[in-house]
C-alpha cells in the first residue's frame, strides 16, 4: 500500500472490468443496515464492473437479513447456514428457520457451511469438531433437500471436509468458497467437477501454494469473491473491502495464471450464473 494512504482508508475504485460477480460476500459485516446502505454499496460495486453479489450469513440473524438484503435489491443474492465456528447454535428450532429461509427464490446456495479447523481452542465459544461435522452433515442434506448449491467453508481442515463429503455423498453442485488450499486438494475438487471460488488471499505474495493451484482451476469451474469486509487485496490488505474491490484480486489472478483479466471476468461470470442459476451478467 502506498505510503501516502492513511491506514484503514478504504481503496480506491479500480478501473472497471465488465462484467463481474462478487461470489462471495458479507454486505452486512460491510455495515450495511438498511436498504439504502445495500444500494450504495452495489452502486460503488457497479461502477467497478461488478454486477451482483452474493451476500452470505453467518448466524440466524444474519440468515435473515441476507434474505432481507436480496429483496432490497435485484443486484443482491442470499446464501444462507449457520458458520462453522457457531455449529452449536443449529438446535431443532434454528433448522426449521434456516430450512423455510433456504426456499426462499433469492436464496441461491446453502452456506457458508463446513469444517474450521483453525478457530477452535482460540476462539470462545467455537464449536467443537463434532459439533462442526454434525452440522456439515446437515446442511449438505439441505442443499440436496432444496437443490441448491452447497458453499462450504473450509479453513485448514482439507481432509476432514473431504471425509464428511465422502461419508454424506455430495450434492449436485458444491462451491468452495475462498479456496485457500494447495495444488492436491485443487485437484481433486476439479476432478469431482467442485466449483472452486478464489478470493484476495491468491494476489497475497506469500500464498505460494494457493497460487500455484490457482493455474490447475479449469475456467468454467472458477468464480471470484471478495468474502469482504475480510481478505482485502494487495496491495491494500488490511484496509476494508468491499464488492467493488474485486477487480484488484482478479487482475492479480490474470497476472498468475497469464490470462487476460477481461476473459476471467468473463468467465468467471458466466460460470455464476450457470452455478447460481441467475442472469446476473445482464443485470
Amino acid at each position: 500500500m502506498s505510503s501516502s494512504r492513511k491506514q484503514g482508508e478504504p481503496p480506491p475504485i479500480p478501473e472497471p472490468l465488465i462484467p463481474l460477480v462478487d461470489a462471495h460476500t458479507h454486505l452486512d459485516a460491510c455495515g450495511a443496515r438498511v436498504a439504502d446502505d445495500v444500494r450504495a454499496i452495489l452502486d460503488r460495486a457497479a461502477a467497478a464492473g461488478v454486477r451482483a453479489a452474493v451476500t452470505v450469513a453467518d448466524d440466524l440473524d444474519s440468515a435473515r437479513w441476507v434474505v432481507e438484503a436480496a429483496d432490497w435489491d435485484r443486484r443482491v443474492y442470499a446464501a444462507v447456514a449457520l458458520h462453522p465456528t457457531r455449529a452449536g447454535a443449529l438446535t431443532p428450532q434454528a433448522r426449521t428457520e434456516i430450512e423455510e429461509l433456504a426456499k426462499h427464490p433469492r436464496v441461491v446456495a446453502v452456506g457458508e457451511t463446513g469444517i474450521d479447523m483453525y478457530w477452535p481452542g482460540r476462539l470462545a465459544g467455537c464449536a467443537t469438531l463434532a459439533e462442526q461435522r454434525e452440522a456439515f452433515a446437515w446442511h449438505i442434506d439441505l442443499a440436496k433437500r432444496t437443490g441448491k448449491p452447497l458453499m462450504i467453508h473450509n479453513r485448514d481442515a482439507d481432509a476432514e471436509v473431504l471425509d464428511v463429503l465422502r461419508a454424506e455423498g455430495a450434492p449436485e453442485t458444491v462451491i468452495f468458497h475462498c479456496f485457500s488450499s494447495d495444488v492436491d486438494m485443487a485437484h481433486t475438487c476439479v476432478q469431482a467437477g467442485w466449483v472452486l471460488s478464489l478470493s484476495g488471499t491468491v494476489s497475497f505474495k506469500n500464498a505460494h501454494a494457493l497460487r500455484e493451484a490457482a493455474g490447475s482451476i479449469p475456467p468454467d469451474q472458477l468464480l471470484v469473491e471478495t468474502d469482504a469486509p475480510f481478505l482485502t487485496p494487495h496491495p491494500y490488505r488490511g484496509a476494508p473491502n468491499e464488492p467493488y474491490c474485486l477487480p484488484y484480486t482478479v487482475r492479480a489472478l490474470a497476472d498468475i495464471v497469464g490470462r487476460p483479466a477481461e476473459l476471467i471476468a468473463q468467465q468467471s461470470s458466466a460460470t455464476a450464473e450457470r452455478v447460481y442459476g441467475w442472469q446476473s451478467c445482464r443485470l
